[in-house]
């Protein structure tokens, strides 16, 4: 469970979210619409699911309370299945569990972040290589594809749909490969990474300038070229660097710790479009 200090007990489970000295921010909760999905493990699972996504995206923020029966209802469950997916959550580092105070939407770990960066590199370096060494036509095909699809997200500005695109686009790589459960890793490490990119982008003309990085991937793994196609990876992932500035200026309420934590204070952190 992430460390930090709890939040001042109110005598629910509710909280109101840390706001700026002389500004009001009433707590407004929003539980999903009702949804119909199975009793049990199942539903578990698609609680799990969707609670990941709104707080990877931001739609649920660090501080937002979790309040079960809320979801339970929405859901059309009893509280056992949401209770399980909280505690599936907790383990993940993106919910905190406070004892007579509370459940809420975990603050991002600052000190996290540069080993989540690192692991992320270190294996889409590997898989790139084996991409260019093994992939077959169809396969470098989807690719072109994802591409196209990447350029008709940004020509709306959809930058939802683009972070789609990319996930997809870095999946992929992993399947050509032959090491399709890399990217279950990738992700698991990169999670903090993509809730500081939410609040960090989308930066004018970012998602063209990453376009063009992605084209020259796919062109080195179309080329058969293992070295150019892990140099043009890693030039992606330098690009995608979060400074510490950047993080520290987007929110500073909806962080915890410090570089300093893990030596590392004033160093960046790669992350995802």
């Amino acid at each position: 469970m992430p460390s930090g200090n709890p939040p001042a007990k109110t005598g629910s489970t509710a909280a109101t979210r840390p706001t700026k000295p002389g500004k009001a921010a009433p707590l407004q909760v929003r539980p999903p619409a009702r949804r119909d999905v199975r009793r049990g493990p199942t539903a578990a699972d698609a609680i799990h699911r969707d609670l990941r996504a709104e707080i990877v995206s931001l739609r649920r923020k660090p501080g937002d309370p979790i309040v079960e029966k809320q979801i339970a209802e929405a859901y059309g469950v009893s509280r056992t299945p949401v209770r399980e997916a909280v505690l599936r959550l907790a383990d993940e580092g993106l919910i905190e569990i406070f004892p007579q105070s509370g459940t809420f939407v975990a603050r991002i770990p600052l000190e996290a972040l540069p080993e989540a960066g690192v692991i992320r590199k270190v294996l889409e370096r590997a898989t790139v290589r084996f991409a260019a060494e093994r992939a077959s036509r169809s396969q470098i095909a989807a690719l072109r594809a994802c591409l196209e699809q990447q350029r008709e997200v940004d020509a709306v500005g959809d930058a939802n749909g683009f972070h789609q695109a990319d996930e997809t686009f870095h999946a992929l790589i992993t399947e050509m490969a032959g090491y399709p459960g890399f990217w279950t890793i990738i992700q698991q490490a990169k999670v903090q990474l993509d809730r500081c990119r939410r609040l960090t982008l989308p930066v004018p003309g970012r998602m063209r300038t990453v376009i063009a990085e992605h084209e020259a991937i796919v062109e080195a793994i179309a080329a058969r070229d293992p070295d150019r196609a892990e140099r043009s990876l890693t030039l992606h992932l330098d690009n995608l660097q979060i400074t510490v500035d950047d993080v520290r200026n987007a929110a500073p309420l909806y962080f915890s710790g410090s570089l300093s934590d893990a030596g590392l204070t004033g160093a960046a952190m790669e992350g995802t479009p």
